[in-house]
C-alpha cells in the first residue's frame, strides 16, 4: 500500500464516520459540523482519486461551494441578515 492509498482510506473512513454521525443525529445544528467534514473529505478523495491535474480544479471547486453552501445554512439556522 502506498501513501496515496493510505490517505484515500483516511478520507473514507472520516467520510464514512461524519455520514453515520449526521444520520444519528437528531439535532440538526449539531449535525452541520460533520456535514462540513464530510465535504472536505469528499474534495480530498476526489483530488486523491483522479490522477489528472484537472482533478485539483474539480476538488477546488466541490470545496469551495459546499463551504459556500454550509455557511448559508448556518447564516440562515443562525437568524440570516438583520435589518434595523
Amino acid at each position: 500500500m502506498n501513501t496515496e492509498e493510505a490517505a484515500l482510506i483516511i478520507c473514507v473512513g472520516i467520510a464514512a464516520y461524519a455520514a453515520v454521525r449526521i444520520l444519528l443525529e437528531k439535532n440538526t445544528l449539531r449535525k452541520l459540523p460533520f456535514l462540513n467534514v464530510l465535504s472536505f473529505a469528499v474534495a480530498g478523495s476526489i483530488a486523491l482519486l483522479l490522477p489528472h491535474p484537472l482533478s485539483i480544479i474539480a476538488a477546488a471547486a466541490y470545496f469551495i461551494g459546499s463551504t459556500l453552501e454550509s455557511n448559508a445554512i448556518a447564516s440562515t439556522y443562525a437568524g440570516g441578515i438583520r435589518e434595523e
